[in-house]
């Protein structure tokens, strides 16, 4: 892990009043760049050939003389081969006399490996750099021990598939669609035992990932993620805030549920199973009783990562929630970074977020915000790492 002493030895030579925030252009890098705007930031997108125009040239901002945006949100934009070259030394150095603060997001973690951003990449990220590893399901500390350690509630895990008495989710890798997910469900052991060997003649899931599966407790209920922020800076009001909530559409889960049940029935076998690639978002709000619950539960999340991942979060975080009939919240997913669906709340900001703040307030001006605020009271050093 790269010391952070070192990060903060770099950022020493910035110069604050020229600072531009950057983040890999994919996940939710639009919020990002949106919110960097708003507080008046220039921004890089760190782009990949081939599925770079959305950055480049679609939402390629447009100034006035007076440097004021007019159009747009993505000033500036390096064009690599791969994802991955951004952590050759001559990339990283481009970035650094540029004054870029780095904002993590799946895609950065994902497609240039947490191996490397956790021990080769000597650019300033704002958010908590040793907690990323943490959302790589199956490692000795995932979040799954995470929340064990926090006494938070998740899906309870099936050790052995013989075991499965009532509705579960196999949680796996898909074996094509590398980033994505290879989730089935099954009733029974016999269903399991179908369902797999259909998916493996399908060359959707693997035998190893199979092996390694995590098969857990299915909670039927609505699906709500937590947008959340957490402020080390904050010296008058509560650190922690609710930004926002959404949820997911999921192919080719969504279009089953669309179809009458007859029809769910005779589908050919390929179409049988649906797959839970996440494909976009929603925005929603929660009643307002089951608001004091999801900040226990996020503070108790807090309280934990300051405690095992020393410094503990910084910035933005996603608790990802199912509530049950009894208005139960379960864990099954967390993301410590910017969520994956932060992109509903851009420009508009969310209900909760903008409440809060008396202003649109989504989660990537939230973000550029913590920097503006940390600038101006000399506390950059609190928030990178």
């Amino acid at each position: 892990m790269i010391d952070r002493k070192e990060i903060i030895e770099i950022i020493e030579d910035y110069d604050t009043d020229k600072l531009k925030i950057g983040a890999v252009a994919s996940h939710s890098a639009l919020d990002i760049f949106d919110g960097a705007v708003e507080e008046d930031f220039r921004t890089l997108a760190v782009c990949q050939e081939g599925r770079e125009k959305t950055y480049t040239d679609y939402f390629k901002s447009q100034r006035d003389a007076s440097g004021q945006i007019t159009r747009g949100i993505v000033d500036e934009s390096v064009c690599l081969k791969k994802f991955n070259e951004v952590i050759r030394p001559e990339n990283q150095q481009r970035l650094v006399d540029d004054n870029v603060l780095f904002i993590p997001n799946r895609s950065f973690t994902s497609y240039c490996g947490i191996d490397d951003v956790e021990n080769k990449f000597k650019v300033p990220l704002v958010g908590s750099r040793n907690m990323l590893r943490s959302e790589e399901r199956g490692l000795e500390k995932d979040y799954y021990w995470l929340l064990e350690k926090a006494g938070l509630p998740f899906p309870e895990r099936i050790e052995d598939p013989q075991d499965i008495d009532e509705l579960v989710m196999v949680k796996l890798p898909h074996a094509v669609k590398k980033l994505e997910r290879g989730f089935f469900t099954a009733g029974t052991y016999e269903e399991y035992q179908e369902k797999s060997q259909s998916l493996l003649k399908q060359g959707v899931i693997t035998e190893e990932a199979l092996k390694e599966a995590r098969i857990e407790r299915y909670i039927i209920g609505p699906v709500f993620n937590l947008d959340m922020f957490y402020s080390p800076i904050e010296s008058e009001m509560n650190k922690l805030e609710l930004l926002g909530v959404d949820w997911r559409f999921e192919t080719s889960l969504d279009g089953h549920v669309r179809l009458p049940a007859p029809q769910q029935m005779n589908l050919a076998e390929h179409q049988l199973t649906p797959e839970y690639t996440v494909c976009g978002h929603n925005s929603a709000t929660l009643r307002e009783s089951l608001l004091e619950e999801a900040f226990r539960l996020c503070e108790k999340y807090v309280e934990a990562a300051k405690k095992y991942y020393d410094p503990g979060i910084i910035g933005p975080f996603c608790l990802q929630t199912c509530v049950d009939k009894d208005l139960n919240y379960y864990i099954y997913d967390v993301a410590p970074r910017v969520g994956g669906g932060t992109n509903v709340h851009m420009s508009v900001g969310h209900p909760y977020g903008n409440t809060l703040w008396r202003k649109p307030m989504s989660t990537g001006r939230r973000l550029a915000y913590e920097v503006r605020r940390a600038i101006e009271t000399d506390q950059l050093d609190r928030i990178i790492t």
